[in-house]
């Protein structure tokens, strides 16, 4: 199956972004840790598209691709900025960046997904979530 979401970058729009999960997980029959692990690390990923990527500019959007096979689901999350340095996010759990904001988000999405690549300078995010067989 592949369905596809396109929205403004405005954060009001996170409601459509969960309603398009859901409809994603319950046609995978997904349990309940996969649907907690995609629900956060999509919703996370749109966060940061909306927020670090299009910089709130409503003109910008934000584009949601999933696929799903049997064994995979995998979402693409693609914003209209210019990307960010995913190579050199810093560590939220060291002890110098335990009180900073940055980089939490990427450090989650990474936690939860199964795998994760960044692309375009880092304005597209694939994430792929594995399912029991």
């Amino acid at each position: 199956m592949k369905k596809e979401l396109r929205f403004s970058a405005d954060l009001n729009n996170l409601d459509r972004v969960e309603k398009f999960v859901n409809s994603i997980l319950d046609f995978v029959d997904a349990d309940e840790r996969l649907y907690g692990n995609v629900i956060v690390a999509v919703t996370e990923a749109v966060t940061n598209a909306v927020v670090h990527g299009n910089k709130r500019d409503a003109q910008k959007e934000v584009n949601v691709q999933c696929n799903t096979s049997k064994t995979l689901i995998e979402f693409r999350i693609k914003d209209e900025g210019r990307g960010f340095d995913f190579k050199n996010i810093p560590d939220p759990t060291l002890p110098d960046n335990i009180e900073k904001i940055d980089g939490r988000g990427v450090f989650l999405i990474t936690s939860l997904a199964d795998q994760i690549e960044f692309h375009e300078n880092g304005s597209l995010l694939e994430m792929q979530f594995n399912l029991a067989v």
